[in-house]
């Protein structure tokens, strides 16, 4: 099964609070300590995974480089978790948020990551930004899983999708 476990979302893009938050900083290229420790809280009080993560990894990108990578390492230092930095980015694509159709998220996907390494033995917490179809993080899981990572739990600051 390559399947991602439930994740979770922390806010919807834009909204007041934390949806602001993820908007302005993602316009700035730095996402505030706030939002870290937002995300912290959510993951240890409210969501508590049953098999819970060891290490942590992102969704990488060609655009904004250290955007989400220097996100989710200091999610992993909060967390006191190792951060890996297994996915690679090996294909620059058109934007998920431009393709219409799941036909078209899933196929501008194909062949844009490569996993590197893998962290320790155990679950994995997949970071991104901000999501839309969550077909990145489909994919994602789908090669963590495939070189032999555990269990792939999806983590992101904001959602556009109105169906979260």
């Amino acid at each position: 099964d390559l399947a991602a476990e439930p994740g979770r979302i922390l806010s919807r893009w834009g909204d007041a609070g934390w949806g602001q938050m993820v908007a302005d900083d993602k316009h700035n290229n730095h996402f505030r300590n706030e939002l870290v420790d937002a995300t912290v809280e959510m993951i240890t009080e409210r969501w508590k995974p049953d098999d819970f993560p060891t290490w942590v990894c992102c969704i990488p990108s060609l655009k904004h480089k250290t955007l989400v990578l220097d996100f989710a390492k200091r999610l992993a230092d909060k967390l006191g978790l190792p951060f890996v930095d297994s996915l690679e980015k090996v294909l620059e694509n058109e934007p998920q948020k431009w393709q219409q159709n799941r036909y078209h998220q899933c196929s501008n996907l194909d062949g844009a990551f490569k996993v590197n390494e893998l962290g320790p033995e155990g679950s994995v917490l997949l970071v991104d930004d901000v999501v839309r179809s969550k077909w990145t993080f489909t994919v994602g899981a789908a090669l963590l899983k495939q070189a032999g990572s555990g269990k792939v739990y999806p983590v992101a600051l904001a959602s556009t999708s109105v169906n979260d």
